[in-house]
């Protein structure tokens, strides 16, 4: 899977349009990254990548790049 792909997939858990997101982006600067949007990404990267994300994982992330460091597909 490529890193654009991987975008997508973030994307549209986020319902962001095409090209929102770049691994550089800050999650604080993501309004749409709230609560919600953390349930719904611990429930992708397990079903999709099969990593388990932990709370204090999530709490680490600091930028897009982050996340798909744990993608691995």
């Amino acid at each position: 899977m490529t890193e654009r792909e991987k975008l997508a997939l973030l994307e549209d858990m986020l319902e962001l349009d095409e090209g929102d997101l770049t691994a550089e982006t800050a999650l604080d600067d993501v309004d749409e990254y709230d609560s919600m949007a953390k349930l719904s990404l611990i429930v992708l990267m397990e079903d999709e990548f099969g990593v388990k994300l932990t709370g204090d994982m999530i709490k680490g992330f600091e930028t897009v790049g982050d996340i798909l460091n744990l993608m691995e597909k």
